[in-house]
């Protein structure tokens, strides 16, 4: 034979790992297409070593062959005796006893020949004589005989039903597992059981599905005993209005759900193995992406189907055809194979020796394509019956605390229903990878393993206000550690996809200020109230408005709020913020955003904000009228808010205090003669826009004690500048100026002065006057000399030079009692040109 047994039955094997996505159909059709396959050689092997026919000749007109009637002797010699025997063909005489129309030379060797024939005849006559039917044919012309009629008489069937067998057997066997081979589907079937190996056997699984057991048993006493000591949690529901909100504290837009009690675990379950965390980690990422993949088509599904259509059809053709030649397989056939000129007979009488065993194994082939059938149109009837695109974890969802495991649909929802006719735990354990709920828990544990309280201790630091502070960055989530650390001030958490503020959190008895930049935050109801009642400020940086937490908005002792990211929106023409009337301790509020209108909710806190930042990152501020209502604002910033003149709505701010309107592009401020009418302004910021020149209105604004112009494009300085009573800081740096009026010197109360880069030349004496100055910028201009009496400013604490075109440094310094190295800032060279005492009592401490 031309291949082994072993080498046909390895076209069925398929890899051990696949057998989880064999039904028990397929495997019972796998184990039938291997008897198949088994009978199909078994025939051949016979058939090939025994198959043949036996012929004889009819002899119903013996005279029609020769024209005399055949005679028949005894064997001349042991040897035809033998094959005479063998055969079972009684000998023929081949020598005709006619002798007319012969030689005398011929007649006379013929008569000599039968006269020793009949003296052995005489031999034998004592003997039995031969029966039978007798022939005129000899051995080689039976065997010519036997061929020919096995090819003419026998039908074809049972000459190539082994073979027939065979082909059919590897058509079934090819099949039952193509959607193991196909290069389409293989990829995804060997990704998804690798998958589903790891999950099965991952550690997590099996930590995740105890603390599930814990839980059910903890929820059934509780159910028991009608106790329940489930913490409710404060999670955000998008924009549904407060209906299941608690009773003694109604929230818009926050929903009070209560979790499922966490029963304690033992001990050597909370740890799990940092190795065996990171690959249940890995296994999440994989899950997910393998999910995306093949749920966007159902190409397994169809190929699978179709393959079982297949088999189907096979099994009923072979059922038709191999029925009607069942009884044609018979030992006994007539033969007429046209080859009378050469034997001298027309008609033979054959056995087919090999029929009896071809109809038993036909039978046997017969009836195990039945079965084979028969499972097939179960497994059609399995495939039909119910819809294997979707698949639902609803069971799973009932019996354990994953509550939101998904439903999965196509390829991937066929395949976990193929897995489930194998052994439904797989799914079951499989599904544990499909929760979020499971992924926070992983992170939540491998998390807290890693960020113990001594590690959080050591990243606290003390801020500029001489704070507490602890800064977390890109965590999977917030380590239970945090809270224990009692004395924190403020805490900063930065890109944390999970924080979970629990009812530990009111341990926290120190802290004021929380940071939460892009951390979608969720808070249980014990540690909503303790936040509501301690929080002080509160700093949220968003992508999306709908991102900004809504217990957010119900922080009532809450006194600064700062909310950066996008406030606007194109396809929202309101802005769309949460109801603010709950902050009611608000004093500041910080709008780092894009807005192009003020949102209304905004004039909810118009009674108690005393301040107002709006940081607009370019884009132009158009609608303000709402600031009208807010007439307890000290403080207002409206910062590159492509303003072009001073808002009138400004005006109405009567205990307006500060007003910053930098980076803008203001080139006039004509309107600043109305500022006369807020009698308690004191701060004007009009930096960094494009101002050319100051009104002489300016000096109608009595109250000013600072006023920064600088980044502009001023020129000159009127006089009226230099009349304001209570003016303290001027700043006018950065600009074109190049004389500073001597009328500088009628600001008694000027304490800082700056004019730093510009192009000054000469500083008047009367600048010198002023004797309240402790900060002197003259940097960056074209001073050619520094004058003495520079000395009469005893209270100078800085006093900047550098930038400009002096050669030396007046000795008078040395007056300027207050005046240290690290104040006077100035080319080293200039330094050195001051006599040894004098920059001895600068340089001392």
């Amino acid at each position: 034979m031309m291949f082994t047994l072993t080498e046909v039955a390895s076209l069925n094997d398929i890899q051990p790992t696949y057998r989880i996505l064999k039904p028990w159909w397929d495997v019972f059709m796998d184990y039938l297409g291997l008897v198949m396959l088994m009978l199909a050689i078994f025939a051949m092997t016979m058939q090939i070593t025994k198959d043949q026919v036996a012929c004889l000749p009819c002899l119903e007109d013996p005279e029609e062959a020769s024209g005399v009637k055949p005679h028949s002797f005894p064997p001349q010699n042991a040897q035809e005796a033998a094959s005479s025997a063998a055969t079972g063909v009684p000998m023929v005489a081949t020598v005709p006893l006619v002798t007319k129309d012969l030689p005398d030379d011929v007649v006379r060797e013929i008569h000599v020949t039968h006269q020793h024939t009949a003296v052995a005849s005489e031999k034998y006559a004592n003997q039995p004589q031969p029966t039978g039917v007798r022939t005129n044919l000899d051995y080689q012309q039976y065997i010519f005989i036997n061929q020919i009629c096995y090819h003419v008489a026998l039908p074809w069937y049972s000459k190539y039903f082994p073979y027939l067998t065979l082909i059919h057997t590897l058509i079934l066997m090819v099949s039952s597992n193509f959607w193991f081979k196909y290069p389409k589907t293989s990829s995804k079937i060997e990704h998804f059981v690798s998958i589903l190996g790891r999950c099965f056997e991952s550690p997590w699984t099996t930590k995740a599905l105890s603390e599930t057991a814990c839980e059910d048993s903890e929820e059934n006493k509780q159910r028991l005993t009608g106790t329940s000591s489930a913490p409710k949690q404060v999670s955000l529901e998008g924009k549904e209005d407060g209906a299941n909100a608690s009773p003694s504290a109604p929230m818009l837009g926050v929903k009070f759900s209560a979790d499922k009690p966490i029963a304690e675990v033992p001990s050597s379950m909370t740890i799990l193995d940092k190795k065996d965390g990171e690959q249940a980690k890995a296994l999440f990422e994989k899950v997910r992406k393998f999910r995306a993949h093949v749920e966007d088509s159902d190409f397994i599904y169809k190929l699978y189907v179709a393959q079982t259509v297949v088999k189907t059809v096979k099994f009923i053709l072979i059922l038709c055809y191999t029925s009607t030649f069942l009884a044609k397989i018979n030992f006994k056939h007539d033969c007429e194979p046209e080859i009378k000129q050469l034997t001298g007979y027309k008609k033979f009488f054959c056995t087919h020796n090999m029929a009896f065993m071809l109809n038993k194994l036909l039978i046997s082939y017969m009836a195990l394509i039945l079965i084979y059938g028969m499972t097939c149109l179960y497994s059609l009837f399995w495939v039909f019956r119910r819809p294997l695109k979707e698949y639902s974890f609803e069971k799973v969802r009932e019996e354990s605390s994953f509550s939101d495991i998904p439903d999965v649909k196509n390829d991937f929802a066929f395949l976990l229903h193929m897995v489930d006719q194998y052994d439904q735990l797989y799914s079951k354990r499989f599904g544990v990878f499909l929760s979020e709920v499971s992924e926070n828990k992983l992170r939540e544990i491998s998390l807290n393993h890693e960020w113990t309280f001594e590690k959080l201790r050591q990243l606290v630091t003390r801020n500029a206000q001489d704070q507490q502070e602890l800064h977390l960055f890109m965590l999977s989530g917030l380590p239970n550690a945090v809270f224990d650390l009692t004395d924190l001030e403020v805490l900063k958490l930065e890109l944390i996809p999970e924080v979970r503020f629990s009812a530990k959190v009111s341990q926290m008895t120190s802290l004021q200020e929380l940071h939460l930049c892009h951390c979608p935050a969720k808070v249980e109801q014990t540690g909503f109230a303790f936040l509501r009642d301690h929080l002080r400020c509160l700093h949220v940086k968003f992508t999306d408005v709908a991102e900004i937490p809504a217990w957010v908005y119900l922080l009532r002792s809450l006194r600064e709020l700062n909310l950066i990211g996008n406030l606007s929106s194109e396809n929202n023409k309101m802005i769309c913020l949460e109801s603010m009337r709950d902050l009611r301790h608000l004093k500041t509020l910080c709008l780092k955003s894009n807005l192009t209108k003020m949102p209304t909710n905004i004039t909810e806190l118009s009674p108690h904000l005393i301040r107002l930042v709006v940081h607009n990152d370019g884009t132009k501020l158009l609608v303000l009228n709402s600031l009208k209502k807010m007439a307890n604002l000290i403080e207002l910033e409206l910062h590159t808010c492509e303003l072009e003149r001073i808002p009138h709505a400004i005006f109405s701010l009567t205990n307006l205090q500060e007003l910053d309107l930098k980076s803008n592009n203001i080139r006039t401020i004509e309107e600043i003669i109305s500022f006369q009418h807020l009698k308690r302004l004191t701060c004007l910021k009009l930096w960094h826009n494009k101002i050319i020149t100051i009104p002489s209105s300016i000096g109608q604004v009595k109250s000013l004690e600072a006023l920064h112009l600088s980044h502009n494009k001023l020129e000159s300085l009127p006089p009226a500048l230099f009349t304001l009573p209570k003016l303290r800081h001027l700043d006018v740096g950065h600009n074109s100026i190049t004389v500073l009026p001597p009328d500088v010197g009628l600001l008694h109360n000027l304490q800082h002065l700056a004019i730093n880069s510009n192009k000054l030349e000469v500083l008047p004496k009367p600048l010198f006057r002023c004797n309240k100055l402790k900060g002197l910028c003259l940097g960056h201009n074209a001073l050619t000399t520094l004058p003495e009496s520079v000395g009469q400013l005893v209270q100078l604490t800085q006093l900047e030079l550098r930038g400009n075109c002096l050669d030396r440094l007046p000795a008078q310094l040395g007056n300027c009692r207050l005046l240290r190295k690290s104040g006077l800032i100035v080319e080293d060279h200039l330094f050195d040109t001051l006599p040894g005492e004098v920059k001895e009592s600068i340089s001392r401490d």
